[in-house]
């Protein structure tokens, strides 16, 4: 059975401790443009570790001038060109060296030659939308993150990266051609043409299909595949990958942030907390005991914090104190 190439054996192979198998099926991984973006998307994040890492050379670290003068030479550049100065860009680009494969179809990681993939961000509070090359619309809730290829062709899936929270409105295509959504939960979404939502914080990840039709893929192939319709949610978490909660939900309050509007649907103090917190990037202390267990119904505006405060507290008699980033909570009956 082939491996599944997952990020964790991308950047074991990278760093030189996977074994002569798994090196093997990652090299061969590599040489299929398809997977250009997703290995650049891990190259990134494998940068960003070591740009932050403290460089401490190891008793048996390879000679790294080498390793770049070979990549380098590879890519076509002399050896005067080689910015070298930095010790986490040595380390680096040795990764890249080891990962880089190079002839019939090959590809470059992170060279000057490859595309750079797009990027999409949010600040705290903040909801934005983008097109994408295909048609297809993404809008992005607050603190949320989204790459992808600035341009896509109609061989392979069109494919995405996720992290926080986003609306998806999917183009179907004449050809059928598949989009997939990749999270950091075990799992991505393929679908063909629908709307839907996918979530991905605190160690938690959640879809909720509006319309269409999507298929969840998990990473571990020996858990089934689930198909979700419309007015369906599934649910993970990193504490419990075995533990998948697939039911019908109301749709309303997963999606509604996309349009400025927060609705409530016997949601607890302590889910709404929890929103406003990955939302406006606030503390939200819940003073009163048990009032976190209140559960709450109602639809209020978002686009305004202090706003939407203030509607929290007539709606549903409590008091909010907000101090400077800090947001307290309390029972006016029981103060």
């Amino acid at each position: 059975m082939p491996l599944d190439i997952t990020q964790d054996l991308f950047t074991r192979y990278v760093q030189g401790t996977a074994t002569a198998a798994e090196s093997d099926a990652v090299r061969e991984w590599l040489a299929q443009p398809a997977n250009q973006l997703l290995a650049q998307h891990w190259m990134r994040q494998h940068w960003d570790v070591l740009a932050e890492a403290p460089a401490q050379p190891l008793a048996d670290e390879p000679d790294y001038e080498d390793l770049l003068v070979n990549l380098h030479e590879q890519l076509g550049f002399r050896r005067e060109e080689l910015p070298i100065s930095s010790p986490w860009w040595r380390r680096w680009a040795a990764a890249a060296a080891v990962a880089l494969t190079v002839g019939a179809g090959g590809w470059l990681l992170y060279s000057q030659r490859a595309a750079t993939p797009q990027e999409l961000a949010t600040d705290y509070g903040q909801t934005r939308t983008v097109r994408l090359p295909d048609g297809s619309e993404v809008t992005l809730n607050g603190h949320s993150k989204l790459h992808y290829a600035p341009k896509w062709t109609g061989e392979g899936p069109r494919e995405v990266w996720l992290e926080g929270e986003a609306y998806f409105s999917v183009k179907h295509q004449p050809n059928d051609q598949r989009f997939v959504v990749h999270t950091q939960a075990g799992f991505n979404v393929e679908v063909l043409g629908t709307k839907f939502t996918v979530y991905r914080r605190r160690e938690q990840a959640r879809v909720v299909l509006l319309s269409g039709k999507v298929r969840i893929d998990f990473e571990d192939h020996t858990r089934p595949d689930v198909i979700l319709k419309p007015g369906e949610l599934v649910e993970t978490r990193d504490a419990q990958p075995e533990a998948v909660v697939h039911k019908a939900v109301h749709t309303a309050p997963y999606a509604s942030w996309k349009d400025a509007r927060l609705v409530l649907d016997e949601t607890s103090i302590g889910e709404l907390a929890t929103r406003l917190q990955d939302t406006y990037g606030i503390t939200v202390e819940v003073q009163t005991p048990g009032l976190t267990e209140r559960k709450v119904t109602g639809t209020m505006p978002v686009g305004d914090l202090d706003v939407l405060l203030q509607a929290l507290e007539e709606a549903f008699d409590l008091h909010a104190t907000r101090e400077g980033n800090r947001i307290i909570l309390a029972d006016k009956a029981k103060p």
